[in-house]
């Protein structure tokens, strides 16, 4: 299972879900302190800007930071969950979420595991370049993206409510 949150979320959703795994994506990731309960080696701290394309002075999701992320949630053993978060827990934590489970699904369809993200948050606004950039990782062919399409925006927030997203 994968629960996503915010950063000022994180220490509770870990503790409330008993989750063995952390993927922080963020600017300023160094500010994120790793859950007591966590161990380093299953914290992926991946230092990114809430951005969908190049612009002086931010750092812009890329393959490498993709690759980062679908290496680390492989690794997962899901014997606990993961917490994937991001500074607010509404665009790149939640697009990382939707990599992940798509990822650990090869074959479920994208639209389901979108439409499942809109289920539980109606805030949730996956960042479209980490999305294309997985979605062209996973060889899903646009499809990761048209499932974007379909469940629209989410709502205006500031802070996004932790929910979860089941793998199977």
């Amino acid at each position: 299972m994968i629960h996503v949150c915010s950063l000022a979320a994180l220490h509770p959703t870990v503790a409330a879900t008993r989750a063995s795994h952390v993927l922080s994506v963020m600017a300023d990731v160094g500010q994120v302190k790793r859950p007591p309960s966590v161990l380093e080696a299953n914290h992926l701290r991946i230092s990114m800007d809430d951005i969908t394309e190049q612009i002086d002075g931010f750092v812009a999701p890329n393959d490498e930071h993709i690759v980062q992320v679908l290496e680390f949630v492989r690794a997962w053993d899901r014997a606990a969950p993961l917490v994937v978060h991001c500074y607010a827990g509404i665009s790149r934590s939640t697009a990382s979420a939707f990599a992940a489970a798509c990822a650990l699904n090869p074959h479920r369809d994208e639209a389901v595991i979108a439409q499942q993200i809109r289920d539980a948050s109606p805030s949730a606004s996956p960042n479209r370049l980490i999305v294309t950039l997985a979605d062209r990782a996973l060889g899903r062919d646009g499809r990761m993206l048209r499932a974007l399409d379909r469940i629209g925006p989410g709502s205006i927030s500031v802070d996004g409510q932790p929910f979860r997203i089941d793998l199977e």
